[in-house]
């Protein structure tokens, strides 16, 4: 781990500037005077999903580089696999990189190239580098080896030039079924990288591709495709994972084959987090087997479901600028996240006050008919948010945790006897609890100091605990749901024989709780808006809200002294 990993309360970094052995590569390019001083990258996602947080880090590191050095970065769609790729997912991953704060200089698709492509790839055949084989894909496999066993060659392979393009046209032309060929690269089956070994450059699918529609009955692979789009576009610095090192080689070799433009590969760590799955083929099963309720549900690690959730873009682009960018993979903890998420919205969000369990207090010495509207600071961040004012009466609502009939020790909140400051408002002392018959406290009866207004205590005497609270007669009901790790396990991927990895989802990842009060200020609050409920935590308005139906996303928690105290204790 580096040291963020580790410490996840150190400070941050600079979001440009950071050193790394890419950012590194590139000063080096530019001080030799490569590609003319310029630097061109290019954010390649496929459109099969929605893009998650791992993405974010490639998306800083891809617009962050071509921002920092005065160069370009282009958005372009792999999509070269019609079976896989939606015009929802294309339309998704613009939004996201929108909203994560960056524009594209191009906008770019792998289907532009097809014809370009196609031209290449007869290129290659011409010249003894391709040819058309009729093995099926088990069969492929089976003859490819393993590391310490070379491969088989095909009995294919050695069409002739005539032959090969006569085949590669007839399937161009849909003259043969899905699978029974494919154009395959020449190059070497005993080659000690598997990728090199005669690796597949377009496969048979009649099936309609969402921007090309039926004209084509080929596609192009991930492999072929990818070099030569960054070629085409001039891409100067390739940035990729770790996963696709070994695919470098191949990535070269098409580029010398064809002799055109050298775009150059970087693979760097792709991004772990504890407790996350970051998948989008996992992240599609949950979907469609509704363990979650959509792409965007804020349980997910997607930009969207994170969006929803309440976290801000500029909290991920932080924290993306402050986690390595190394040649090993590594993970990062879950906190890490979450404290540069509370740091950002520390500083931007107003604070409010709401109640999620309520208790009811009638303070039997406040005047009847009185309201009296307490003076409440926004934010004490950010003095340019103001104040607002806070309608304070005889009847109030407070957390039912705040009480306790019985307190342990080292609970210094409400109890019978027990004087607490109320959160701008007076200091109050418990008299009587009224219960049902079944013993569950309906109120409590309390008596307040009207010289404590404020929560001064003019006469000097010591109070413990400050509690948070609404005027009953003025609160606004609203639904709240508090979210949770959607999985048990920091490796959701641990599972035991048998089993898959929903069988680490976390059952108690969503609760909902309907009857909760906060305060007038939030009748009308927009969807997405972000608040610090005092004490609690970090919400904020669901796309689910609607005029009269308040909805808030527990986007993240504040540290709760006695709530570690108490489970402590239980252990």
């Amino acid at each position: 781990m580096n040291s963020l990993e580790s410490d996840p309360g150190a400070e941050p970094v600079e979001s440009h500037g950071r050193s790394n052995f890419i950012r590194d590569a590139v000063i080096e390019d530019l001080k030799a005077g490569k590609h003319d001083g310029r630097v061109q990258t290019r954010f390649p996602p496929e459109p099969n999903g929605y893009l998650h947080i791992g993405h974010a880090k490639a998306i800083c590191l891809d617009f962050g580089l071509a921002a920092e050095f005065g160069g370009k970065c282009n958005l372009r769609f792999d999509d070269t696999n019609p079976s896989k790729e939606e015009t929802e997912y294309v339309d998704s991953i613009m939004d996201d990189v929108r909203w994560l704060g960056f524009q594209w200089d191009g906008l770019f698709y792998a289907s532009d190239y097809f014809p370009q492509l196609h031209e290449w790839a007869v290129q290659l055949i011409k010249a003894g580098k391709a040819y058309v084989c009729d093995l099926t894909a088990d069969e492929v496999r089976r003859h490819r080896g393993t590391l310490t066993e070379p491969g088989l060659e095909s009995p294919y392979r050695n069409r002739s030039v005539e032959e090969n393009l006569d085949l590669f046209q007839r399937m161009k032309n849909g003259e043969f079924p899905d699978g029974s060929r494919t154009l395959r690269a020449k190059i070497d089956m005993s080659s000690p990288i598997l990728s090199m070994r005669d690796p597949v450059m377009y496969r048979i699918l009649h099936m309609e591709h969402h921007r090309t529609g039926d004209q084509w009955r080929i596609y192009p692979m991930y492999d072929y495709a990818h070099g030569q789009s960054d070629s085409i576009e001039k891409v100067t610095h390739s940035i990729c994972t770790l996963e696709f090192e070994n695919n470098r080689p191949l990535y070269n070799w098409f580029i010398e084959q064809l002799g055109i433009f050298p775009s150059r590969q970087f693979e760097f760590d792709r991004l772990n987090i504890t407790y996350t799955l970051l998948s989008k083929r996992r992240l599609l099963t949950l979907v469609q087997e509704g363990h979650v309720k959509s792409w965007d549900d804020p349980r997910m690690p997607t930009l969207s479901g994170m969006r929803r959730r309440g976290y801000t873009a500029e909290a991920i682009r932080t924290f993306c600028a402050n986690i390595s960018v190394s040649k090993t993979n590594n993970t990062v903890q879950l906190s890490a996240l979450e404290y540069f998420l509370r740091e950002d919205l520390n500083k931007r969000a107003a604070r409010v006050m709401g109640v999620l369990r309520p208790l009811r207090v009638v303070i039997d010495n406040y005047p009847e008919d009185l309201v009296e509207e307490m003076d409440a600071v926004n934010n004490p961040e950010d003095e340019n948010m103001g104040t607002r004012l806070i309608p304070f009466s005889k009847v109030l609502y407070i957390e039912r945790d705040d009480f306790r009939e019985d307190p342990p020790k080292q609970f210094f909140r409400l109890s019978p006897g027990r004087e607490v400051r109320l959160r701008y408002g007076y200091l109050i002392t418990c008299g009587a609890v009224v219960k049902d018959d079944n013993g569950n406290i309906l109120e409590l009866h309390c008596t307040y100091d009207p010289a404590t207004r404020g929560g001064k205590t003019p006469d000097g005497r010591k109070v413990k605990s400050t509690i948070h609270w609404v005027s009953a007669a003025h609160a606004v009901d609203c639904e709240v749901r508090l979210y949770d790790n959607l999985f048990t396990k920091e490796n959701p991927n641990e599972v035991e024989e048998g089993q898959d990895f929903t069988a680490n989802l976390n059952p108690s990842s969503l609760e909902v709780l309907s009857g909760c009060k906060v305060e007038p200020s939030l009748r009308e609050a927009p969807i997405g808006s972000r608040y610090q409920f005092e004490r609690i935590g970090y919400f904020c308005v669901d796309t689910d809200s609607a005029p009269g139906r308040l909805v808030f996303n527990r986007t993240v928690g504040l540290r709760d002294t006695w709530s570690k105290i108490e489970q402590r204790g239980k252990k």
